[in-house]
């Protein structure tokens, strides 16, 4: 298999300003890589270089308003790495830019964001843990320019996020048990006004201190296009929130478990909305059935290492759910840039770059609050009856 460097670990702390600059700092190069990465696809569209500058524009005042302090975050991280705040703000908002650019030039997209996720709730695994992780598909040279960032908070649960290097989060959990990961949806609701950035709403959910806080921000912060986020608790529940830029669509876990691609599966969003994005990523109606058949066979026992296995599936490759570098039509080369499986409940975070080609796993942690561990160890109370669930036992013996 091939030798690839694994994502480095950045931690950071203090105050927004204080932590931005630090992770600006300690990922310079990655951070540079990846502005150039997106400026450049703007210059390819046609673009000229403040272009970058008035999409940015766009997006600021309300950010402003909204999350303050995730913008004097963003200052620090543009301060830290030598770029303008306007470059941080491309690499955060850089699905909703390059869309209203390409919308802007009448350009089609080839390379929307792949990704399956899944979320198997504790009854179904084999150590009474939920177990939560995607593939991550989206430009290959993205292998070279994210990390992962562990953020010691003073005003909430510390948070682990792996995330493109000046993106404020991607997929990831928190100390407080709470874990998100996030998959492209396209509607024909899309880009109609400017919402909230998706990097800065998984931002948000992870530092929620109670699921329920994580729900609401997902679910009721106005987006400017479709996307689908799992949100999931180490308590033991998930759910999928199918959104659009104006509403949610909630999709409950099916025989202990939440598998999902990119084409929505709720009926009451198909009965409101118009589907779009099939035609870039028809392999989504196979992609996530192949997950849920290989997770369903192992129901009751399911691993990390199971859920690794099923993600890594090659059916029908290259468009598989596991994908090698493909070169698409505008010449970007396409890829499953990270593999990414979370225990929130152990606090360990496993990721491969590349997983196509590189089977080697790094090993993130987390320490988790006192709070959360106390409620996942105690004892199940005693039933009446003398039949006494799988599940039960699993959490009896963690007693």
């Amino acid at each position: 298999m091939t030798t690839v460097t694994p994502f480095p670990l950045v931690e950071i702390a203090g105050a927004p300003k204080a932590r931005g600059m630090a992770y600006g700092e300690q990922t310079r190069g990655r951070i540079g890589a990846s502005v150039a990465l997106y400026a450049g696809q703007l210059d390819r569209f046609g673009f000229r270089p403040d272009d970058v500058g008035r999409f940015s524009q766009m997006f600021l005042p309300r950010l402003r308003q909204w999350a303050p302090d995730l913008v004097e975050e963003m200052e620090g991280i543009a301060s830290g790495a030598n770029v303008e705040l306007s470059s941080i703000i491309l690499v955060n908002a850089r699905t909703e830019i390059l869309q209203l650019a390409r919308r802007e030039k009448g350009i089609s997209d080839d390379e929307p964001d792949g990704c399956t996720g899944a979320a198997i709730l504790p009854e179904a695994t084999r150590d009474g843990r939920l177990i939560h992780g995607q593939n991550w598909d989206w430009k290959a040279e993205c292998a070279e320019t994210s990390v992962v960032l562990r953020i010691r908070r003073t005003d909430g649960p510390d948070l682990l996020t792996f995330t493109e290097a000046g993106g404020l989060a991607r997929s990831g959990f928190n100390a407080a048990g709470i874990g998100i990961t996030a998959n492209y949806l396209e509607s024909d609701r899309d880009y109609r006004e400017i919402g909230i950035p998706l990097p800065f709403i998984r931002r948000r959910a992870l530092e929620a201190q109670h699921f329920s806080h994580a729900i609401k921000v997902v679910a009721t912060t106005p987006k400017s296009g479709s996307n689908n986020m799992i949100l999931s608790t180490a308590e033991g529940f998930t759910v999928d929130l199918e959104c659009a830029p104006d509403e949610a669509f909630a999709i409950y876990p099916d025989k202990d478990m939440i598998v999902h691609a990119n084409h929505w599966q709720s009926p009451v969003a198909l009965s409101k909305l118009r589907e779009t994005g099939l035609r870039d990523v028809p392999d989504s109606l196979y992609r996530d059935h192949r997950v849920r058949r290989h997770l369903s066979a192992r129901h009751g026992d399911i691993t990390i290492g199971d859920l690794k296995e099923a993600l890594f599936d090659d059916f029908a490759s290259p468009f598989s759910v596991c994908r090698p570098v493909v070169k698409k039509e505008g010449g970007n080369l396409s890829a499953t840039v990270a593999m990414i499986v979370f225990e929130p409940a152990a606090g360990v975070m496993e990721i491969a770059p590349m997983p196509a080609e590189n089977r080697e796993f790094t090993r993130y942690e987390l320490t988790m609050d006192d709070a959360v561990l106390e409620r996942l160890e105690k004892p199940v109370p005693a039933r009446e009856t003398s039949s006494i669930s799988a599940q039960e036992k699993r959490w009896s013996a963690l007693s």
